[in-house]
C-alpha cells in the first residue's frame, strides 16, 4: 500500500455504515487495515445480511481475518493482533466491546501506544448513549436536518452523507490520524470518542456562526444556501435535466447575468429577500427553455458558477473528472479514487474489497500460532478459513 500512511497498522472491527468508511479512508492513505470480520453464516446473503459481506467498493484496501468474538479464544487472537497495531477502530453501542473483552482498558494494556476510536451515533455518553438509532436520527439532533429542503414538505435527508460519512466516519479517520500523531509524542494512546451528532453539529458550524450575526434564520428554505435563493439552487432544462447555479459573488452574479442576457433591472436586487421568489420564478422559466448540454455549452467553465446536475453514471463520464480521475474503474466497479491527492507520498486504489477470513491463516501465522494451532483454530470453528 502507498500513501502518507504507510506503516500504520490498524484493526478494524467489522460493523456497517460509517466505521468502514473510516477504515477506507485510512487504507486508501495507506495504512495496513486488518478488518475483523464476523464468521459468515448462511443466512448472510441477502437483506441486511448483503450489508456485511466484503464486496463494497467501502470495504477495498483491507486483510481480513473471520473470527468468533464469542469464543475467548477468539478474544485473544484480536489482543495478539492488537499488541502489534497502532490503531483499533469500532463502531458498536456503548460498553459492547468491554462485553466482549475487548474495550479501551483491556487492548490498551497490552499496547499503551493503541489508538482506540470509537464510532457512535449518540457517542459514548449521555441520556441516548445507548439507544438505537441511524443517520437520520443523529442529524436530526444536531439542526442540520431542519434546515433542508423546501418549508412546505418534511426535512430532506441527505442521503446518508451528513451523519454517516462526514459528520461519522470522515471524523473518526480525523481523531485516529491526530492522536495517532500525538502518540509518536507522548508514547501514549487514548481514546477517539467518535459521534455522529458531534460530527453532524461540527458540520453546522457556518451556519451557527452566521445565525449569531443575524444572517441565517432558523427555519427551511428562508437562506441564501437552503434552496431560498434564485441564485443558489438546482433549475430543470427542457430536457428534464436539471443545472445548478451558485453565484453568489457580485462578480459572479454579473456574470451569470451577462453570459445569459439578462438585462432585467429586476434582478439589482440580489439579496432582498422579499424578491427571491419572483426572481426564482423567472430564472426557473428562462432555463427551462433549453437543454441541460446547451446550458453547459454557455456556461461551464465561466465565472457563473455553474454545472451540469449529473447522474452517478454519468459523473465518472464528465471531461474534468476524466482529466483528473476522480473515478477509477477497478473489477467492473467504478469507484470514487482515493482522496485527498498527496504530491511527495501519493495514494493508490487500493486491492479490492478481501473474501471474509481471506488473510486468516496469514495473520495467524504472523502472530506466532503454530500451523497446529491454526488448524485447530479452524476446526473449532474459532477462526474461518476463505
Amino acid at each position: 500500500m502507498s500513501g502518507p500512511l504507510q506503516g500504520v497498522s490498524v484493526i478494524e472491527l467489522a460493523g456497517i455504515g460509517p466505521g468502514p468508511f473510516a477504515g477506507m479512508m485510512l487504507a486508501d492513505m495507506g495504512a495496513d487495515v486488518i478488518r475483523v470480520d464476523r464468521m459468515p453464516t448462511a443466512a448472510g446473503g441477502s437483506g441486511l445480511g448483503a450489508l456485511l459481506r466484503n464486496d463494497s467498493v467501502v470495504d477495498r484496501g483491507r486483510r481480513s481475518i473471520a473470527i468468533d468474538l464469542k469464543d475467548p479464544r477468539g478474544v485473544e487472537i484480536v489482543l495478539q493482533l492488537v499488541a502489534r497495531a497502532d490503531s483499533l477502530i469500532e463502531g458498536f453501542r456503548p460498553g459492547v466491546t468491554e462485553k466482549l473483552g475487548l474495550g479501551p482498558d483491556v487492548c490498551r494494556a497490552r499496547n499503551a501506544k493503541l489508538v482506540y476510536g470509537r464510532m457512535t451515533g449518540w457517542g459514548q455518553s449521555g441520556p441516548l448513549a445507548r439507544a438505537a438509532g441511524h443517520d437520520l436520527n443523529y442529524i436530526a439532533i444536531s439542526g442540520a436536518l431542519h434546515a433542508m429542503g423546501p418549508k412546505d414538505r418534511p426535512p430532506a435527508p441527505p442521503l446518508n452523507l451528513v451523519g454517516d460519512y462526514g459528520g461519522g466516519g470522515m471524523l473518526l479517520a480525523l481523531g485516529v490520524v491526530a492522536a495517532l500523531y500525538e502518540a509518536q509524542r507522548s508514547g501514549l494512546g487514548q481514546v477517539v470518542d467518535a459521534a455522529m451528532t458531534d460530527g453532524a453539529a461540527v458540520l453546522m458550524a457556518a451556519q451557527y456562526g452566521m445565525a449569531a450575526k443575524g444572517f441565517w434564520r432558523d427555519e427551511r428554505e428562508s437562506n441564501f444556501l437552503d434552496g431560498s435563493a434564485p441564485f443558489y439552487g438546482s433549475y430543470e432544462c427542457a430536457d428534464g435535466r436539471y443545472v445548478a447555479i451558485g453565484p453568489i459573488e457580485p462578480q459572479f452574479y454579473r456574470e451569470l447575468l451577462q453570459k445569459c442576457g439578462i438585462d432585467d433591472p429586476h434582478f439589482a436586487k440580489q439579496w432582498e429577500r422579499a424578491e427571491w421568489p419572483a426572481l426564482k420564478a423567472k430564472l426557473a422559466a428562462m432555463f427551462k427553455a433549453r437543454s441541460r448540454d446547451a446550458w453547459s455549452a454557455l456556461l461551464e467553465g465561466s465565472e457563473a458558477c455553474f454545472a451540469p446536475v449529473l447522474s452517478m453514471s454519468e459523473a465518472p463520464l464528465h471531461a474534468h473528472n476524466v482529466a483528473r480521475a476522480t473515478f477509477v474503474e477497478s473489477n467492473g466497479a467504478m469507484q470514487p479514487a482515493p482522496a485527498p491527492r498527496f504530491d511527495r507520498t501519493p495514494s493508490e486504489l487500493p486491492p479490492p474489497a478481501p473474501a471474509i477470513g481471506a488473510d486468516g491463516v496469514d495473520l495467524l501465522r504472523a502472530a506466532g500460532r503454530s500451523e497446529a494451532e491454526i488448524e485447530a483454530l479452524i476446526e473449532a470453528r474459532v477462526v474461518h478459513r476463505a
